[in-house]
């Protein structure tokens, strides 16, 4: 865990275009986890990948396939 990068609430808000409100409801949901170092909420990358991975449509075509057109 200590190699890990991690964001703030407002990072990942920024990154997504959502509010700092919506991050820390999704953590207090439950939905994204994240640590609490006493500054306020830090978010691992790797758990925002799995969260977003959770709330995708439809799983992303393998890497080693080009989309038509590429």
């Amino acid at each position: 865990m200590p190699h890990e990068q991690y964001q703030t609430v407002k990072e990942v808000a920024e990154r997504l275009k959502v509010s700092e409100a919506t991050v820390r409801h999704w953590i207090r949901d439950q939905a994204l986890r994240a640590v609490d170092v006493g500054k306020g909420w830090r978010i691992a990358d790797i758990d925002l990948a799995a969260f977003l991975n959770r709330h995708e449509t439809m799983p992303r075509p393998d890497s080693g396939t080009r989309e038509a057109g590429q």
